[in-house]
């Protein structure tokens, strides 16, 4: 028997009309689709809610005009086929005006994914996430990893990966690259863990 492992679970069109349904029917439930395959998160806890905030203040005062977009669907990877929700995406405040539930990423500065306590978390937000972003062209992937206590910050994408990570630990400053160019002081991030 042949078991075939590169075939899609669906195709993407399937997958929209999954999600539509399913952010209807089951409240708290995001569906996302990457390299065909579908995955569930769920909405976060009151502390994830709290470092979103944290850098939506931070943002709006480096630039009035950036927007931290929360949970705003992207088209992703290289055919725009894959489905992501990053918890935020940094752009303009107007960028997404009249597009429907997932727009294409060209708008997107930078997109941030803050952990949650799924058991796939690792494999989601540091191997998954920073190659469909990349191949989506986003000039910034920010995790905030309330796990590990670390910030990574991933620039220069280039095909499949970014060429530049920089992860410190919560306390020290790390700076976001152009076209964000602004410095985090993550101190405060030691507050919104377990």
């Amino acid at each position: 028997m042949t078991v075939m492992t590169d075939r899609p679970h669906m195709l993407t069109e399937e997958f929209e009309e999954l999600a539509f349904a399913a952010r209807n029917r089951m409240e708290g439930l995001q569906l996302e689709f990457i390299d065909g395959k579908l995955r569930s998160r769920a909405l976060g806890d009151g502390s994830h809610g709290m470092i979103v905030q944290w850098l939506t203040r931070i943002c709006m005062q480096h630039d009035p005009e950036l927007w931290l977009h929360p949970g705003r669907g992207l088209k992703v990877q290289a055919g725009r086929d894959g489905r992501a929700i990053p918890n935020a995406s940094l752009a303009h405040s107007g960028a997404f005006a009249g597009h429907g539930e997932w727009s294409d990423p060209d708008p997107v500065l930078m997109a941030v994914e803050v952990t949650s306590w799924n058991s796939d978390t690792d494999r989601r937000h540091h191997q998954e996430k920073p190659r469909v972003y990349a191949e989506s062209g986003i000039p910034v992937y920010l995790v905030i990893d309330r796990a590990k206590f670390e910030v990574s910050v991933h620039s220069e994408p280039a095909g499949q990966r970014y060429e530049c990570v920089r992860t410190v630990s919560y306390g020290r400053d790390v700076h976001l690259p152009d076209p964000v160019g602004i410095t985090l002081r993550t101190e405060v991030l030691k507050d919104w863990v377990r």
